[in-house]
């Protein structure tokens, strides 16, 4: 080969290789963010079922209902604290994991489901009454987010 005819493939190389390279990369690189986005909505999304399911093997505490479970024995007042911790902890992780400011449309559709959630249990009173409690020790940014639902809720 002459130096023209490398000359010739060093600049094809650089105007077209190279720049269809780097756009191929950027490509995999997001479809890759989004698995990972994907992938950490499922678990999260398994998670809240499998907490669905400890509420059903809990009937006697009545936690799908809006009101406060009256007379509850010290065992159920302890399982019910247990299970809104743990209530607490996969609302605590969907924020830190899912939540933004800035967050793009599909995203933010995710996000609302998780707000919905937060919502709803928030609805229950002796939820709202345990709030200040169950926020002990949680993110800052998390437990002001959950307080504000909680007090728009109880209106």
């Amino acid at each position: 080969m002459t130096q023209a005819t490398w000359e010739l493939l060093s600049y094809l190389v650089t105007v077209v290789a190279l720049p269809f390279a780097i756009g191929v990369f950027l490509f995999e690189q997001r479809k890759e963010r989004q698995n990972e986005e994907d992938a950490t909505w499922q678990q999260i999304s398994d998670a809240y079922i499998a907490f669905l399911e400890v509420v059903l093997a809990n009937p006697d505490l009545r936690l799908r209902s809006q009101r406060a479970t009256p007379d509850l024995s010290d065992e159920q007042r302890e399982r019910m604290l247990v299970i809104f911790d743990m209530l607490i902890s996969l609302f605590e992780r969907a924020y830190l994991l899912v939540f933004d400011t800035n967050m793009n449309e599909k995203r933010r559709r995710r996000w609302h489901s998780w707000e919905d959630y937060m919502r709803e249990w928030s609805r229950r009173e002796d939820f709202r009454e345990r709030l200040p409690e169950l926020l002990r020790g949680e993110d800052p940014d998390f437990a002001v987010y959950i307080q504000r639902l909680a007090k728009e809720e109880a209106s």
